[in-house]
């Protein structure tokens, strides 16, 4: 007979918080499916959408499952956000800069020809001077000649005036505009500082969680391509969301950008099972802003290996890659964490099991 491992169970509570008896159900069924085959029997049963054969076991002295601290979830999530709105602030600068440069240079060349055109009358006015229109008007001959000459003069009034007035307005939007520009440099600078002190503060709360923190190896993967990029205000950030939509994986709530990101991933290629919403504890799970992906296709297991580590090392990448379509706020798989303004560290806030250490299931939290 094949050696069947323990089947490990999550509290009561954690339980409930992750399926409705309909689902408790059907997971029965699914895990008897499971031991059945091994045994030679029946088939294991089909699995239903997103659905997951039990919930992630519990952490050794009643932890957060997900590892580490509230405090360390509230710094990663505080800095990830600052990061990521001093960043679409500094693009937007960027591309205000680019359009003021392009108005910048149409405006320069607006004045060089404007001011050759001053210079030319200028010119014109010193040769011929004041009298010489007078002389002009007493020397018309007739009456009608004199009309048509000083409207003439009438006229170059006119255009001296205006292209006097062009040439000054001109100027005023080059003035304007250079100053719009410094104002931007100053701004990119600012956002800049941001950007800095929000990586390190997310790197001064990682190593303080049990020496994490450092460099980490990276995650390579493979696949996916690339997701249709979630909705965005007209400045380029993200709305603010709630948690109002249905969870597809649990009876519970998740936000609309965290639904896009899940259904991005399944059709992609990603469709292990996956646990999104759950109740109490600090994070994003009790916000909808998270999911936990199995390695396995089991479920949550043991450690991953082979293909079961594959499989997540190519959905971590794969959430990395599309992590501005997606609005991505971090990542944790096999004890890293990829931040939007560190890449990957290492992430040691684990307690030593599978579930706390993220070596059987990507963690992804949404913006």
């Amino acid at each position: 007979m094949p050696f069947l491992a323990p089947i490990r169970q999550a509290p009561a509570s954690a339980r409930r918080a992750t399926r409705t008896p309909r689902k408790a159900a059907t997971t029965v069924a699914v895990a008897l499916g499971m031991v059945l085959a091994a045994l030679g029997g029946a088939p294991a049963a089909a699995a239903p959408e997103y659905a997951t054969p039990g919930a992630l076991a519990a952490a050794p002295g009643g932890d957060d499952i997900d590892g580490g601290t509230d405090s360390l979830r509230e710094q990663l999530q505080t800095a990830s956000k600052g990061y990521l709105t001093a960043k679409n602030k500094l693009d937007n600068s960027v591309k205000r800069q680019k359009e003021l440069n392009q108005q910048l240079a149409a405006l320069r060349t607006e004045v060089t020809t404007r001011s050759e055109r001053v210079s030319e009358m200028a010119g014109m006015a010193y040769r011929t001077g004041r009298l010489g229109q007078v002389s002009a008007l007493l020397n018309s001959g007739s009456p009608t000649s004199l009309v048509d000459r000083a409207a003439a003069l009438d006229t170059i009034s006119a255009n001296e005036s205006r292209e006097l007035r062009g040439l000054r307005e001109s100027l005023d939007k080059e003035t304007q505009a250079k100053a719009a520009l410094d104002k931007e440099v100053g701004e990119q600078r600012k956002q800049v500082e941001v950007m800095e002190t929000r990586k390190k503060q997310a790197e001064r709360a990682l190593a303080a969680a049990n020496n994490s923190g450092g460099a980490g190896s990276g995650i390579s993967g493979s696949g996916g391509g690339s997701a249709r990029p979630a909705p965005r205000n007209a400045d380029g950030s993200f709305p603010d969301e709630s948690c109002s939509l249905n969870d597809p994986t649990t009876s519970g709530c998740i936000t609309a950008r965290t639904l896009h990101a899940l259904q991005q991933a399944k059709a992609a290629g990603f469709t292990r099972f996956v646990s999104c919403f759950r109740s109490g504890g600090s994070g994003e799970h009790p916000k909808g802003q998270a999911c936990d992906f199995a390695a396995q296709k089991s479920g949550f297991g043991g450690v991953a290996t082979g293909g079961d580590r594959t499989y997540g090392n190519n959905l971590a990448a794969y959430f990395v890659r599309n992590a501005d379509r997606l609005g991505v706020l971090y990542v944790i798989w096999f004890k890293q964490i990829w931040l939007p303004s560190s890449g990957w560290k290492t992430y040691n806030g684990g307690n030593g099991d599978p579930s706390s250490d993220h070596t059987n299931h990507v963690h992804l939290s949404m913006n």
